[in-house]
C-alpha cells in the first residue's frame, strides 16, 4: 500500500543507500550542499500529528527536513511544532496571507508579520513557502510583487529561489507522485522529463540509479499514515479533492 508511514521509510532508506544527503530548505539556501543531495519538504496544511510521526522517523534515520506550518488550527499546534523543533528539523511559515485577506496587502503583509513573528517562538524561521489556496482565485506569492520577504529575515521562498530547471522537483500533490493536472499551484517549470506514479517507482528509480543528483521532495504529512481508516478516509477525501480541483483549473 502507498502513502503508509511504512513506505515513507522504506523511500527514506532507498535514498540514503542512493548516497543522497538530506538538507533543509534553509541549509540550501545558505550554501550548504554537496553534489549529491535531496532538499526534503513537509507543506503541514492538515493533522499536524501526521507531521510528527514523519520527523520522528526522519530523526530515527539521522535526516534533516523542513516543515512549514499554517496557521489553521489544524496545523498551528504549539505542543506539536515544539516537538518537530527539538528534532532538530527546520521549521517555516506556510503563508497564505494574501488569499485570506481577499488580496488587501496592506492587511495580509501586517498578518503576515504577525504570523512571522508566531513561528519564531519555537524556531528562528528563515524560510517560507507558500500555500496553494486553492479554492482562492489569488494567488499568496503576489504579495512579493509589492514587498520584499528579504526585509524581515527571510532568506528562501522555494518558488522564487529555486532553479528547477537544475533541481528536479518531486510533489505528493494529489495523492500522486504525478498529480499535476491537479494541481492549481504547486507546479513548477522544468526541463527534466521524468515521471513518477507510485512511492515504489521512486524508489525502484533511487535503486537504478536514474534519479537526478539534485532532487527536491515535497510531501503533505497528512496523507501519510499506517492507520487503515485514516489511510481509506484520506484516499476518498483526496479523491474528491481532486475532482474538483480539476474543475477550477479548467476555468
Amino acid at each position: 500500500m502507498d502513502f503508509t508511514l511504512k513506505t515513507y521509510k522504506k523511500l527514506l532508506i532507498s535514498l540514503k543507500q542512493a548516497n543522497y544527503n538530506f538538507i533543509t530548505f534553509e541549509e540550501f539556501c545558505e550554501g550548504r550542499v554537496g553534489d549529491k543531495f535531496i532538499i526534503l519538504r513537509h507543506d503541514v496544511d492538515l493533522k499536524a500529528e501526521n507531521s510528527l510521526e514523519t520527523a520522528k522517523i526522519e530523526h530515527e534515520l539521522g535526516i534533516k527536513a523542513s516543515y512549514y506550518f499554517r496557521i489553521v488550527p489544524q496545523s498551528n499546534k504549539s505542543h506539536i511544532i515544539k516537538q518537530i523543533a527539538e528534532l532538530k528539523h527546520e521549521i517555516g511559515y506556510h503563508y497564505e496571507d494574501l488569499s485570506l485577506f481577499k488580496g488587501n496587502e496592506n492587511e495580509a503583509i501586517t498578518h503576515f508579520e504577525k504570523q512571522l513573528t508566531h513561528f519564531r517562538q519555537f524556531y528562528p524561521v528563515k524560510t517560507i513557502c507558500m500555500h496553494g489556496s486553492p479554492t482562492s482565485k489569488i494567488d499568496n506569492k503576489n504579495i512579493w510583487k509589492t514587498y520584499s520577504y528579504r526585509n524581515f529575515g527571510i532568506i528562501g521562498e522555494p518558488y522564487f529561489d529555486i532553479n528547477f530547471n537544475e533541481i528536479f522537483y518531486l510533489t505528493d500533490t494529489g495523492r500522486t507522485w504525478d498529480g499535476e493536472r491537479f494541481s492549481v499551484r504547486d507546479k513548477v517549470k522544468s526541463t527534466f522529463d521524468l515521471h513518477f506514479k507510485t512511492t515504489n517507482d521512486i524508489i525502484n528509480a533511487a535503486k537504478s540509479g536514474v534519479l537526478p543528483n539534485k532532487i527536491m521532495i515535497t510531501t503533505h504529512p497528512q496523507r501519510w499514515t499506517d492507520k487503515p481508516i485514516e489511510w481509506l478516509i484520506e484516499l476518498l477525501a483526496q479523491s474528491i479533492k481532486n475532482k474538483i480541483k480539476s474543475i477550477i483549473i479548467k476555468k
